[in-house]
């Protein structure tokens, strides 16, 4: 069976969480991102990069989960009830582009993805510290004069039941597809992507963030109703247009200490007021 030219998925954004400046990432609250210059709060990017994954899964195939990549990169804010297109298709090249689009033909996310290893995987520094620690009571707040360069972070376990699995598919992703959430469900991508945010929050606070690329490396499958672990590594830290980024190369665990996926995720954590 061949691949289709073209997948595409509708959806209209939400926030997926509730509207308050009290929420682990307050730029997804009205009140903190209109204080940065956006006209209303900020949808989640992984949350975003979630909604895409029916249609890469038509274009590519269930292989994808296991032994496929994603590289995408969140160029404009989506706010709720943007009406939004999901859109994989094939180039001339072979290569398959992965974008989401606004209403005014807006690339909001754009990005590749792809089946077997990524061409940027062996550039990710993989942590030495595997073993899931506890979070302190108190952390240093993160800097870019602090920020542990080259250090592996303080590996994170998540606890992901299926009936979790099937609450959060409800409310962040609008899907109850028992490809997710059934007796063998598998991890979806959206939460695999959305869990570097917290790993780098268990080693330093800091304060209103956005994500500003993903890249992902499935290697095995991924079933809920286990504990994977999160460890990560620093990589680096830049400055731009005000902006202070950081950059973190992460690995999923599995219970069996098996590795489930790799990963790169570059995030402001420190935005700039416009």
């Amino acid at each position: 069976m061949t691949s289709p030219v073209v997948a595409e998925r509708h959806i209209t954004a939400f926030l997926d969480g509730e509207d308050s400046p009290d929420i682990l990432n307050p730029i997804h609250s009205t009140e903190v991102a209109t204080q940065y210059g956006f006209r209303a709060a900020l949808v989640g990017g992984v949350t975003t990069y979630g909604w895409m994954a029916p249609a890469i899964l038509e274009a590519l195939g269930e292989r994808w989960l296991e032994d496929g990549w994603a590289d995408v990169s969140f160029r404009r804010p989506i706010f709720p009830g943007d009406e939004l297109v999901a859109r994989v298709e094939r180039g001339d090249d072979g290569a398959w582009q992965a974008a989401m689009i606004n209403k005014d033909g807006e690339r909001c996310i754009a990005g590749t993805v792809g089946l077997g290893k990524a061409p940027w995987l062996d550039e990710l520094v993989l942590p030495a510290r595997r073993e899931a620690e506890e979070r302190p009571a108190t952390l240093p707040a993160l800097t870019i004069e602090n920020a542990p360069l080259g250090q592996d972070l303080r590996p994170l376990a998540v606890p992901l039941s299926r009936e979790d699995a099937a609450t959060w598919m409800r409310d962040k992703q609008h899907d109850d597809s028992a490809f997710w959430t059934g007796a063998a469900g598998r991890i979806h991508p959206g939460w695999i992507a959305g869990r570097m945010t917290p790993l780098l929050h268990h080693s330093y606070d800091y304060g209103p963030s956005i994500h500003t690329r993903s890249q992902v490396q499935h290697l095995a499958p991924a079933i809920i109703g286990q504990t994977p672990v999160f460890a990560g590594r620093f990589r680096e830290t830049f400055e731009r247009k005000g902006h202070r980024y950081a950059v973190v190369d992460g690995v999923m665990l599995g219970e069996d200490g098996r590795e489930l996926a790799r990963l790169r995720h570059t995030t402001i954590f420190q935005v700039a007021k416009r």
